[in-house]
């Protein structure tokens, strides 16, 4: 059988093509997809499970012309091999390869970023009305999916599509999972919503019928819609969320009949007025690992397309830990002698490592759902009565609870610990996913404590410290992926607040101040300078961004020249701004050097790739404390 794949270059090539022939293209992309993240890791499940949304939809639109908005970006690997980029595909995710999401500055046929979820409603509602105000003839279309339901944006988006003279399609991929699978209540309604199997085989069989009928697109579309309104009624005993919205609802569908989501993508694209079609898929369809264990196979790695064994990196046999696991660990360590401790995470319970104390003690542990506005606001509600949250949330993703963290949290002083995983430069998911930023928009919030570990030993301490009584809100701020200390089950000891610590002295010249995780790379570049030029350097661990140690300050003030600040999150105003405002407040003499992310938005690519890039590696470092001692 001739291969169709290949002659698909762009989605014109594809509605050349019969109906009859794209189950065969789904399947060749399956298969594409599948061999190509076998050797170059990605989000694999995801886009599996969209693949015939991904032709349906492409198939029907005249795209790039009209606008197909995804809602997190796992979904749209299928979107990019048909939209000019299949030759490309083996880069994706690599330095100066394809984005790992969709992008604008990539393809027109991205029609925005989107690396987090739930704004698809709210950007497709903002493009189907400005549509409408130039007079512009599109398609307008949201892919909304992997659990962005339950995310606070997609409900004010679907409240303001009630009330905006639009024509849009609203597509909800309904898989029951995020990375985890899918809580609470909108889970569960969709779950009613697509097991009403009276209601679905009659709404069927009407819709064909009023469809012959020429009914759901003339005048009487109106008396139809609330005639079908009253059948669900009648046989749910309940009315849908979404047309009590005024969204006209259209599903549950099979979401892997390509040929049938042709038929009801043609029969209702052209109805006036907001439309939400509600189909039913599988995470990871067609790859049988996958569908089992669909969290496992969100981002797998490398593995074996033939039998699906993973393909684990070979490593030393003590290996460090991660520090989400040290985390996890420590944090049920915790929990089994304080009983007010509880966890909340917004749908990151396996990524963040909650999942270790969930097993042990699920009714203590609360996943949320992608929701991290919510997630801090429940942990404070949880706080002011009593209890200590640890609430967990992407350092990159904490960037949604900003107002959170100030009006629901600082303000009233709560006793709550705030830990933001993969703060840094997470690799390649690039910069919708950077940990870059939180240390500088987190400073100047009055009340917090603001710490983040140098290892997994410190980490373990921040955590006994913050759970301490009267601490009120504390931050604790750790990279993704392995620490450096194999032995890190060190005792839970409480570390002084605001007390960072000397690791070694110097002979006056320079000192260099470090925050983090990038302090053990700092130390490398400091051995590798003494040992080539003789210089003498002194290093301190600051451990805390807020507040600062003061003791420290003074001491590098009054004993060296020249101030080296190193940190792993952007450069305006961080930890460097932070010690140059004290430098200035309290008339110190030294200069004073930052080292840390540039002020621009950094791409794809390893951690090694990429803090090579930026200057922060042990090279880099190196490079500074040189001419420091070059330029005396």
């Amino acid at each position: 059988m001739k291969k169709l794949l290949d002659s698909i270059n762009y989605p014109a090539d594809l509605r050349r093509l019969a109906p009859e022939q794209l189950p065969q293209v789904c399947a060749e992309l399956r298969n594409y997809i599948i061999h190509q993240l076998a050797d170059n890791p990605g989000h694999f499940a995801s886009s599996l499970g969209s693949v015939e949304l991904t032709v349906a939809l492409h198939y029907v639109f005249d795209t790039p012309e009209d606008r197909i908005v995804w809602d997190v970006g796992h979904q749209a690997y299928g979107h990019k091999i048909l939209t000019g980029r299949r030759e490309q595909f083996p880069t994706n995710r690599k330095l100066g390869g394809l984005k790992p999401f969709p992008s604008p500055e990539e393809s027109e046929y991205d029609t925005c970023t989107c690396g987090h979820a739930s704004n698809s409603i709210s950007v497709a509602l903002g493009m189907a009305v400005a549509a409408r105000k130039l007079g512009t003839q599109r398609h307008v279309v949201a892919v909304i999916g992997d659990g962005s339901m339950t995310g606070g944006l997609a409900f004010e988006g679907m409240n303001n599509v009630s009330s905006s003279p639009n024509d849009m399609l609203i597509i909800l991929n309904d898989n029951d999972m995020s990375i985890d699978r899918s809580v609470g209540g909108i889970g569960e309604y969709l779950h009613k919503l697509h097991t009403s199997s009276t209601y679905n085989k009659l709404r069927d069989r009407m819709g064909r019928m009023l469809y012959r009928w020429h009914m759901l697109n003339d005048d009487r579309k109106g008396r139809v819609l609330r005639f079908n309104n009253a059948v669900k009624l009648l046989l749910n005993h309940q009315r849908n969320l979404f047309e009590g919205l005024n969204i006209r609802y259209f599903g549950p569908e099979d979401g892997h009949n390509v040929v049938e989501l042709v038929r009801t993508l043609q029969r209702i694209k052209d109805m006036k007025g907001p439309k939400m079609l509600h189909i039913h898929t599988v995470k990871g369809k067609g790859f049988e690992p996958a569908e089992r264990d669909a969290t496992v196979w969100h981002a797998p790695g490398k593995f074996d397309p033939e039998t699906g064994e993973r393909i684990k990196p070979r490593s030393a046999d003590r290996q460090p830990p991660r520090f989400q696991d040290v985390f996890g660990e420590t944090l049920l360590e915790m929990a089994r002698k304080n009983p007010n401790i509880v966890g909340v995470t917004p749908a990151m319970p396996t990524g963040c490592s909650l999942c270790i104390m969930q097993r042990e003690m699920p009714d203590r542990v609360f996943d949320v759902g992608i929701a991290e506005g919510h997630a801090v606001t429940f942990s404070a509600g949880m706080a002011r009565e009593g209890l200590l949250p640890f609430c967990n949330i992407y350092s990159s993703f904490s960037q949604r609870a900003y107002d959170n963290i100030i009006h629901d949290v600082a303000i009233s002083g709560l006793d709550m610990v705030l830990c933001l995983d993969r703060a840094g430069l997470v690799g390649e998911d690039g910069p919708t996913h950077h940990g870059a930023f939180d240390l500088a928009f987190l400073r100047p919030i009055p009340g917090l404590t603001i710490a983040s570990p140098m290892d997994e030993a410190e980490l373990r301490r921040l955590m006994y410290t913050a759970q301490m009584p009267k601490r009120g809100p504390f931050v604790i701020r750790y990279p993704r992926g392995c620490g450096v200390l194999t032995d890190w089950r060190c005792p839970l000891e409480e570390v002084p607040v605001g007390k960072g610590r000397r690791l070694k002295d110097g002979d006056g010249q320079t000192a260099v101040l470090t925050i983090g995780p990038v302090g053990n790379v700092a130390a490398e570049a400091i051995r590798e300078v003494e040992n080539e030029t003789g210089m003498s350097i002194a290093h301190y661990d600051m451990r805390f961004l807020k507040p600062l140690d003061e003791e420290i300050l003074t001491e590098v003030k009054e004993r060296f020249r020249r101030i080296v600040t190193i940190e792993d999150g952007t450069v305006e105003g961080g930890l460097g701004s932070a010690v140059l405002e004290w430098m200035a407040d309290h008339g110190g003499r030294p200069e004073v050097v930052r080292m840390g992310l540039p002020d621009r938005f950094i791409e794809h690519g390893t951690p090694e790739q990429l803090y090579r890039i930026v200057g922060i590696d042990r090279e880099g470092i190196k490079k500074v404390l040189n001419a420091s001692q070059h330029s005396e």
